[in-house]
């Protein structure tokens, strides 16, 4: 049995402090305790990239990092990117190359590609592959997500193919 810890974190603008079994990962922080349900919980082994949540700006698996370990960080999910129902340009961009189809991957995808156009430098396609070789999809065939992704950073370019 865990001695149980009190986590604080910055979740999408809103501290929340929950108290928790120290073997607690950051994902199940998120789910079980501060009713954050966009991180998708998946392989459990921090390859799939479906738990992606940014932590202090950085892309993290939220199955592999404890609560404990971040405590005091900001989190962001992708429910903390739009403000109401207005979508971000990413978000858009997603829509409108088809970037997301069963919505699975999305949440991660997302987060890793907020990280990646953050860092406000120029970006090509093989860039953007790079960034998210850690996110698997099953659905799109990746193309849709990178043109997504270039259209954001400035280098969309047709189909990119």
């Amino acid at each position: 049995m865990s001695e149980p810890l009190t986590v604080t974190l910055s979740v999408n603008g809103r501290d929340v402090t929950r108290t928790v079994p120290s073997h607690t990962t950051l994902l199940a922080w998120l789910r079980d305790h501060a009713s954050i349900y966009d991180p998708k919980p998946g392989c459990g082994e921090g390859v799939c990239g479906a738990c992606t949540v940014l932590v202090d700006g950085e892309p993290v698996s939220g199955c592999l990092v404890l609560a404990a370990q971040v405590d005091g960080a900001e989190v962001r999910t992708l429910s903390g990117l739009s403000r109401g129902v207005e979508l971000t340009s990413l978000q858009r961009a997603f829509l409108e190359r088809g970037a997301a189809q069963c919505g699975f991957c999305t949440p991660g995808m997302l987060m890793v590609a907020t990280a990646l156009l953050e860092e406000g430098r120029p970006l090509d396609r093989d860039e953007i592959r790079d960034a998210i070789h850690g996110n698997l999809c099953r659905c799109t065939g990746y193309q849709g997500i990178v043109s997504a992704i270039a259209d954001v950073a400035g280098g969309g370019e047709g189909d990119g193919r």
